[in-house]
C-alpha cells in the first residue's frame, strides 16, 4: 500500500498566494510570445512542445515515478490538466475571439466551487462566490467586444477545457500529493505531451523547421510557462483552498491585457479600464475578506 501524504494545512500567506499567482499571470503572456514568437497555426504542435519537453527534463531531475494507484491517479490529471486541455483550449482560441474564450474561463472559479460542494463537501463562503460573479463581469467588460463572433463549437471546447481544469484542481485537492509538486508536475506533463504527439502528428502533419525567435518561444513556453508555473500551480492547489486558488485565474486575462498594451501597442477603452479595476478588485476581495 502507498503512503500518501496527507494534504498541508490551508495558508493563505501573501508569500503563498503571490507565488501561486504567478502561474496563470505566466499564461497570461502566452498570447503574445504565440502570435510574435511561435510558428503560425501549429496549436497542436505548440501544446506538444510546450509539455513534452518540459515533463521529459523534471523527470530525468527528479528520477521518480507513480507508485501503486498514483499511475493511474497521474494520468487522470495528467489529461484533464493537458492531453486533453491543451487541445480543447487551441481548438477554441482558433474559432473564437479572445475577449470571449477569456470571458468563459473566468467562470472557472463558480465551476471549482460547484465541484467542490459536491466532491469536496465544502461550501464556497459567500464571499468567494460574490468575487467569481464580480470576477466574471470584470474580465467580460475588459476582453469583450461589440463585434465578439459566437461559434458555438468554440464556446463548447472553452466550456470543456474550463470544466476540466476546475475538475484537475477539486481531484488533486482531494488525493493530496505522494511527492513534491516538481515531481508530480513532470508525471503530468509526461503523459500530457505523449497524448497530444499522436494528434499532432495525425493532424499537422511532421513539425516544420525551427526559427531562432520559434525556439526562443518554445524555451520560455516549457521553461516558464510551463515546469515552473505548474509546479508553483500545484503548489497552490497543495497549501491553499480550491476556491482560493481559482480565483488567482483572473490575473490571466488582465496580464493578457497588459502585455498586449506594452508589447502590441493597443490601447485600452474606458470600459476597458472600469472591467480591469473590477477584475482586480475581485481578485483582492475574494483572497483577503476569505478567511474559511
Amino acid at each position: 500500500m502507498v503512503a500518501v501524504t496527507a494534504p498541508r494545512a490551508l495558508n493563505t500567506r501573501p508569500g503563498v498566494l503571490g507565488l501561486a499567482a504567478l502561474a496563470p499571470a505566466s499564461w497570461g503572456t502566452t498570447y503574445v510570445v504565440t502570435t510574435t514568437l511561435l510558428p503560425p497555426d501549429r496549436p497542436l504542435l505548440a501544446g506538444v512542445l510546450r509539455a513534452l519537453p518540459a515533463g521529459l527534463v523534471l523527470l530525468l531531475a527528479t528520477r521518480r515515478l507513480p507508485k501503486g494507484a498514483w499511475w493511474w491517479k497521474s494520468t487522470v490529471l495528467g489529461m484533464l490538466n493537458f492531453g486533453a486541455f491543451m487541445p480543447l483550449l487551441f481548438f477554441a482560441a482558433y474559432r473564437l475571439p479572445g475577449g470571449v474564450a477569456a470571458t468563459i474561463g473566468s467562470v472557472q472559479p463558480l465551476v471549482v466551487a460547484l465541484l467542490s460542494l459536491g466532491v469536496l463537501g465544502t461550501r464556497p463562503s459567500r464571499t468567494i462566490l460574490v468575487s467569481a460573479l464580480a470576477g466574471t463581469a470584470g474580465v467580460a467588460l475588459l476582453t469583450l467586444t461589440g463585434d465578439a463572433a459566437l461559434d458555438p463549437l468554440g464556446i463548447l471546447a472553452m466550456l470543456t477545457a474550463t470544466s476540466l481544469m476546475a475538475t484537475a484542481i477539486v481531484l488533486a485537492k482531494k488525493w493530496g500529493r505522494p511527492e513534491s509538486p516538481l515531481v508530480m508536475t513532470g508525471w503530468q506533463l509526461t503523459i500530457g505531451g505523449l497524448a497530444i504527439t499522436p494528434l499532432a502528428l495525425l493532424i499537422e502533419g511532421p513539425p516544420p523547421p525551427l526559427t531562432a525567435p520559434n525556439i526562443i518561444g518554445f524555451l520560455y513556453l516549457g521553461a516558464f510557462g510551463t515546469a515552473l508555473a505548474y509546479a508553483l500551480w500545484f503548489r497552490g492547489i497543495d497549501r491553499l483552498p480550491a476556491t482560493s486558488v481559482s480565483l488567482l485565474g483572473l490575473t490571466n486575462p488582465m496580464v493578457a491585457t497588459l502585455a498586449g498594451l506594452l508589447v502590441l501597442g493597443q490601447t485600452l477603452t474606458p470600459w476597458q479600464l472600469v472591467g480591469f479595476t473590477i477584475a482586480l478588485g475581485a481578485l483582492v476581495a475574494g483572497q483577503t475578506l476569505d478567511r474559511k
